[in-house]
């Protein structure tokens, strides 16, 4: 086994490394980072951990379509963008996404498309969820589902909804069909550390300490776009759980501009794995990985130093409005779906186009 894989185990819990498929970097872990990360969320005496010999790893990301598997449609609610997709495997089998639909004006909705094998999906006529409000006039945005944790058999639906202000937002069902905003989970602007918008909510698929948790992106001061983590009691009412980012960007590397939070994240043997996209000087979007502790999921415990997937088709480089600002050169991870022994990756593609992935988790021995 290779130097670099061993570099990123942690002692007392297994690392979790995912398989880089464009480049590889011998410093995954930085016992700096968790430390401060650790001190600012309330533990003391946090040291850096020495190499186990096993660990769990995702192998490297596999396109399963040659182009897009969702695009714009002239003349729809989605027709300049049909981008930023979550996704959810229903018990018969069947797969349901929800993804960002916009129009000429720049107004995005929230699209339903259904699928029978997760890779060809086929897009409802009209939207499931629109702007309403006035807080939402401009568009609600960027899905993201789970499992609701306050009701059974309902699913929540984190998304950001835009005025002057981008809110981070939340919304359930119970058919995913039809959706009921709950609240404004973060406010602009009221954040412990964060100065502006809330946006892109990860919630995490279970409570610790009887709490609900969820990672967010927000702007600390003179530092935009990072990700913070939140807590509530109720699944309603939130606040944050530390006085700075949790996941900060990172000069010189493919996070230096921006560090977004993509799917819910999953748990593992390991800790609270959350994948996020991050945007480099160019804006640029990669995808990355950050592992939280079980316990505290304040308390970042590893975070990849290279990206796990990158932009490589055409179609995940080139944008389709001269009209609608679009970002190129996005790949933007939002959709995370077991599907079998395999795990399906949904992501939008230079914000107009949908795409997938799949890769598998596996345990890999070390030296």
């Amino acid at each position: 086994m290779s130097g670099f894989l061993t570099s990123v185990l942690l002692r007392g819990a297994c690392s979790l490394l995912l398989a880089v498929s464009v480049s590889v970097s011998n410093t995954l872990y930085d016992p700096a980072e968790a430390r401060g990360n650790a001190a600012k969320s309330g533990e003391t005496n946090s040291k850096a951990k020495d190499p186990r010999p096993a660990f769990l790893m995702f192998q490297q990301f596999k396109r399963e379509s040659d182009g897009p598997i969702l695009s714009p449609r002239a003349g729809k609610f989605d027709s300049v963008g049909a981008f930023n997709p979550t996704v959810v495997k229903k018990k018969n089998g069947h797969f349901v996404m929800l993804y960002r639909g916009q129009d000429d004006k720049g107004v995005s909705r929230i699209g339903y498309a259904e699928s029978e094998d997760g890779v060809h999906f086929k897009p409802h006529e009209q939207p499931v969820l629109e702007p309403t409000r006035d807080d939402e006039k401009n568009g609600i945005e960027d899905p993201r589902l789970t499992p609701s944790l306050s009701e059974k058999g309902a699913w929540d639906l984190t998304a950001t909804i835009y005025n002057t202000d981008a809110q981070l937002a939340l919304f359930r069902s119970k058919d995913l069909k039809n959706w009921k905003r709950i609240t404004v989970m973060m406010p602009a602007k009221r954040g412990n550390w964060n100065v502006n918008w809330t946006k892109s909510g990860a919630i995490v698929p279970i409570k610790v300490k009887g709490k609900f948790w969820m990672y967010y992106m927000g702007d600390a001061k003179n530092a935009t776009d990072q990700t913070g983590v939140a807590w509530s009691k109720d699944g309603i009412n939130w606040q944050d759980a530390t006085d700075a980012p949790v996941l900060r960007r990172r000069a010189g590397k493919f996070d230096s501009k921006v560090v977004e939070p993509g799917p819910a994240p999953i748990v593992t043997a390991d800790g609270i794995l959350l994948l996020y996209n991050g945007g480099d000087d160019d804006l640029t979007y990669r995808t990355g990985w950050a592992l939280f502790d079980k316990k505290n999921p304040a308390r970042l415990l590893a975070r990849s130093d290279a990206p796990i997937f990158e932009p490589q088709m055409d179609w995940e480089k080139k944008t389709t409005s001269s009209t609608v600002h679009q970002a190129p050169n996005v790949v933007f991870v939002e959709g995370l779906v077991k599907d079998g022994k395999r795990y399906l990756v949904y992501y939008g593609a230079a914000d107009c186009r949908v795409g997938v992935a799949s890769c598998v988790l596996e345990s890999v021995p070390g030296n």
